[in-house]
């Protein structure tokens, strides 16, 4: 062994240690159920220890474990073989829900929180299950391992000249901040990816020795072995058996045995339909779909039309975020710079990889020994990519880099190439050494900058001068329960798609028998409810039956402002106390009322460079722009008619004959009201209109009779009809260029007796 090898076999085990503790810490540093799913996967882990076998996924009624019920199920069952022995009957203790949470959102005030955590249930030592979902963390970090090893392993094949480059390849899959957040959690990718990397390493080490083995049998079982365990992991695996194939192949041509490809192929395919053929037969027979997909999605819910390739490529931002890191429920961030500073490496390493091309390209010339393995790894991207692509995330509002980890290992090792393998070897060592050293030092400073932060409440904060103390009694008792100490309201003038800042001080004052929530509501002259806030306290954070007496906390609320809110208008700021399962509010001590003012906040246009009405501007696929409305009553009655103004600008020239469509809904989708017709009312059609030609129309919407009393929602849909009578939406545009819903809600309207 040489001595640049020995070295590096010695740095290896020292990458593992070091990886296994960062990704440990992690598992601790993040609150349970606060990684991405894992609120939903613990369940399928849960169900098979307590025996209770596969669940049967049903759309109206999806049980704890939701969408993850459709996934193939080794991972939970090796889940479940490690905490089986333990009692998790105290899950509804640990897992508690927050009813508010903004999932998914990136908010600036908070609330992001998956769980509200039950502090004495997850503290050292651990049990339960607080103990039960540590312990699958665990695994999850040791398959991970195995992940970081096995990349390792793949560039000794790729770059065999260049062991310092697997090393450093191998680092910087380690140090990823997100592969080493979900590493330590409760997540299928964990061992979806090990075993993912495996079977790329093992195609590419048979066509590397396709000259000197005189037989692949052994490793022909070992693929097939693997293969089938990753397709009973995760189908983003499947992809593997193409590259499978084609590695096979290039082997049977090689040596001219062909058994290799014709008889070891088989046995490839055979042992894999053993091992995972049973669970898409099982597919198959309950949902009529063989990946079990389309159950998926009624679950998970669908994007309505599903994404075309521009809106993909417009939620790129979101996309190479969760890639890097985006922690909690894909809500936590890191600082913008860093992505900034991230992304521009990787644009920086697509030249410097053709590059390396170029380089091996004149070295080795047509080698297809070198060859091979080089382009099987760069073609396992796509493999993993387009079906991501043109499949889940087009249905799917799942745009997340993470789930591209099934190809990690090749991503990071042509990551490194493409900054640092063309320099000279000398300088190339030092680079990447940088390089590994700066992602070490990200890795490792994400779970104390950035993730155990956003979850901590700070019961001490400093008390506001403004405003007198109000105490807030439950309706089933005579005790107050919390008491407001005083608020600041730093908003008194803002605009639609602007922000209201308000915040408020809180003293707990007994004890609590229920979680109750917080509102903010800013209330129009018409008392609708123009934008509105609801939290548990905290932000987020607290279970007021968790709360002892003489607790002080602060929260401090941003509330959005709709883009399309009515103008000009004053909004009265109000809050209040309610128990979301039963509805019943707290009452003000002093008047005996269930709400309390707070003050006035002005909502004004914002616009000076027009005249036209509430002025907004909604793009309409680039042809047409809502620029203003307004309405003559609204506030109406059952079966009273609606009356909007709308004003449209041509943006450029139409192509088709446009019609546009009010549709009046209530909160959970029900139609109330509709009124389509084209545009001018028939008089000119779109076709004919000229660019900034400003159009204005008075639609009048009927409501239904049997309208109740209530407010709903007004959204407003541009359409074309083909000869074959099928009707194509207009998707907005937004303000940087990204294509995003068919549809518009335009604003709210009252329904009144």
């Amino acid at each position: 062994m040489n001595s640049s090898l020995a070295t590096h076999h010695r740095l290896l085990p020292l990458l593992l240690i070091a990886f296994m503790l960062l990704a440990g810490t992690y598992s601790i540093v993040t609150p349970l159920f606060e990684a991405s799913d894992e609120l939903w996967h613990y369940p399928m882990v849960k169900t098979l220890a307590d025996g209770n076998g596969l669940p049967v996924q049903d759309p109206a009624n999806p049980g704890p474990w939701r969408q993850e019920g459709s996934q193939p199920p080794l991972y939970y069952a090796l889940g479940a073989l490690s905490t089986f022995w333990i009692d998790t009957s105290d899950i509804d203790e640990v897992r508690r829900l927050n009813p508010h949470a903004d999932n998914g959102i990136i908010t600036e005030d908070g609330n992001n929180n998956i769980v509200v955590h039950n502090a004495g249930k997850e503290a050292w030592p651990w049990q339960g299950t607080t103990l039960a979902v540590h312990i699958v963390r665990f695994l999850s970090v040791l398959f991970s391992t195995g992940t970081v090893y096995f990349t390792y392993r793949i560039g000794e094949e790729v770059f065999p000249n260049k062991l310092w480059l697997a090393l450093a390849g191998a680092a910087v899959a380690a140090f990823t901040p997100m592969f080493t957040f979900i590493s330590g959690s409760i997540n299928n990718d964990n061992l979806s990816v090990l075993l993912a990397t495996v079977a790329v390493w093992l195609v590419l080490r048979i066509v590397r020795r396709a000259d000197t083995d005189k037989s692949t049998f052994r490793w022909a079982i070992t693929l097939g072995i693997i293969l089938g365990l990753a397709a009973l992991s995760k189908q983003s695996t499947l992809g593997l058996f193409g590259l499978a194939g084609l590695g096979m192949a290039y082997a049977a041509w090689r040596r001219r045995r062909w058994q290799t490809f014709f008889i070891e192929g088989p046995i490839i395919i055979g042992l894999a339909t053993a091992i995972a053929g049973w669970w898409y037969w099982r597919n198959w027979q309950l949902y009529g779909d063989l990946t079990g997909l389309n159950v998926f999605l009624d679950i998970v819910g669908r994007r309505s039309p599903p994404a075309s390739p521009a809106q993909l490529w417009g939620e790129r931002a979101g996309f190479m975020a969760s890639y890097w890191g985006l922690f909690g429920g894909v809500s936590v961030p890191m600082p913008d710079w860093l992505y900034t500073t991230l992304n521009t490496m990787a644009i920086l390493s697509i030249p410097g990889i053709i590059l390396v091309l170029a380089i091996k390209a004149r070295q080795e010339e047509r080698s297809l020994e070198a060859w091979v393995p080089t382009l099987l790894s760069l073609l396992w991207i796509p493999c993993v990519a387009v079906p991501l692509a043109t499949g889940w995330t087009r249905y799917t509002l799942a745009s997340q880099g993470r789930l591209v980890f099934a190809a990690i290992s090749v991503l990071s090792l042509w990551f490194v190439a493409g900054l640092v393998a063309w320099l000279p070897d000398r300088w190339g060592r030092v680079a990447g050494g940088l390089i590994v050293a700066s992602m070490a030092v990200l890795a490792t400073i994400a779970p104390f900058a950035w993730i155990a932060p956003h979850y901590q409440v700070d019961f001490q904060p400093g008390l506001s001068p403004s405003g007198p103390s109000t105490d807030f009694t439950p309706p089933d008792t005579s005790m107050p329960a919390m008491r407001l100490l005083g608020y600041d309201l730093d908003t008194s003038e803002t605009s639609p798609g602007g922000k209201a800042r308000l915040t408020l001080y809180w003293e707990s004052l007994s004890p609590m028998d229920r979680n109750w929530s917080i509102f903010v509501h800013l209330q129009d002259s018409t008392r609708l409810i123009v934008a509105q806030r609801d939290t548990y306290p905290g932000l987020g954070l607290i279970a007021t039956a968790d709360l002892a007496p003489g607790l002080r906390w602060t929260d401090a609320y941003v509330v959005t402002i709709s883009e399309t809110a009515y103008t000009p208008e004053t909004l009265d700021v109000y809050i209040g106390i309610y128990d979301l399962d039963s509805g019943q509010r707290m009452q003000i001590s002093e008047d005996s009322t269930d709400t309390l003012k707070l003050g006035q906040v002005s909502l004004l246009s914002g616009r000076e460079d027009t005249d036209v009405p509430n002025p907004i501007s909604v793009n309409f696929n680039n042809e047409l722009e809502l620029i203003g409305y307004e309405m003559e009553e609204r506030l109406v009655g059952p079966g009273d008619t609606a009356i909007f103004t709308l004003y449209w600008r041509v943006s450029s020239h139409p192509t088709r004959n446009y019609t546009a469509s009010i549709q009046i809904f209530d909160p959970v989708f029900n139609k109330f009201g509709q009124w389509d017709d084209w545009l001018m009312d028939g008089t000119a059609q779109t076709t004919e209109w000229e660019p900034d030609q400003v159009v204005r129309n008075t639609w009048d919407v009927p409501l239904f009779p049997d309208t109740p009393p209530g407010f709903y929602n007004v959204h407003i849909i541009v359409y074309w009809t083909d000869e074959m009578g099928d009707m194509h939406r207009l998707q907005r545009i937004t303000g940087d260029g990204n294509l995003t819903d068919d549809f518009l809600l335009l604003t709210r309207i009252g329904v009144v007796r």
